[in-house]
């Protein structure tokens, strides 16, 4: 009983940081989620960095321009309004990560998921772990986050060409809410690194560029 008692009194703390983190940090940064599994998690860290820059020029949201990592395994991550994780290959999920950042997710937090490539399999099958009774669903093309601050009356843009499928934004969503949005066949955010990372034409970097500021200005405004 004291056990029951003592875990919901931290889970209502941590609830309570991240709504307290939510409503007063002035300048918005995106984590980068540290996960186990094999996959390269930490890629392409410019990335963060120019879309930060981006939403901070072309909408009135406020910034911090940094790379940032925070680990699953701690509670850190409820110190941030967004999440974003990506690499290539595997991750995985440990049972006490899966019901924190379920938890977090059911407090207000937002986890945007891309994948870079090969993580298909294993992204599916770890958030089951945080959502049991959900799968990803596709985002229907009138979605609010298409149409956020720039319109994709399409839906999803594509950027890379992994395996000439069409690309996918996919959801999770708790009391309706989507909570994650997972970009599968497009890899949005291989377009935000630096010009000479993946040497995107410039076209794709700016679709690239204005879906990653949507995916913000949505998570923020829901």
């Amino acid at each position: 009983m004291k056990k029951t008692i003592t875990y919901f009194f931290f889970m209502f703390l941590m609830c309570f940081t991240l709504e307290a983190q939510m409503q007063t940090t002035s300048k918005i940064k995106l984590a980068r989620v540290k996960y186990s599994g094999g996959g390269d998690w930490y890629n392409d860290q410019s990335s963060e960095v120019n879309l930060l820059k981006y939403v901070n020029e072309h909408t009135t949201i406020q910034t911090e321009p940094i790379y940032e990592f925070v680990d699953l395994a701690t509670d850190n991550i409820f110190l941030y309004p967004l999440l974003f994780l990506t690499g290539h290959g595997t991750m995985n999920l440990t049972d006490a990560e899966a019901r924190r950042l379920r938890a977090y997710l059911e407090n207000g937090g937002f986890l945007y998921i891309d994948d870079d490539y090969g993580m298909d399999a294993s992204i599916r099958k770890e958030m089951s772990k945080v959502f049991p009774n959900q799968k990803f669903i596709e985002l229907p093309f009138d979605h609010p986050l298409y149409s956020a601050h720039y319109t994709f009356p399409n839906g999803l843009p594509k950027i890379h060409e992994h395996d000439a499928k069409s690309p996918q934004g996919l959801g999770l969503f708790h009391e309706g809410k989507l909570c994650v949005y997972y970009t599968y066949e497009t890899n949005p955010s291989d377009g935000w690194a630096d010009p000479d990372v993946h040497h995107d034409p410039p076209e794709k970097r700016e679709a690239s560029l204005k879906i990653g500021t949507n995916i913000i200005v949505y998570a923020l405004s829901r």
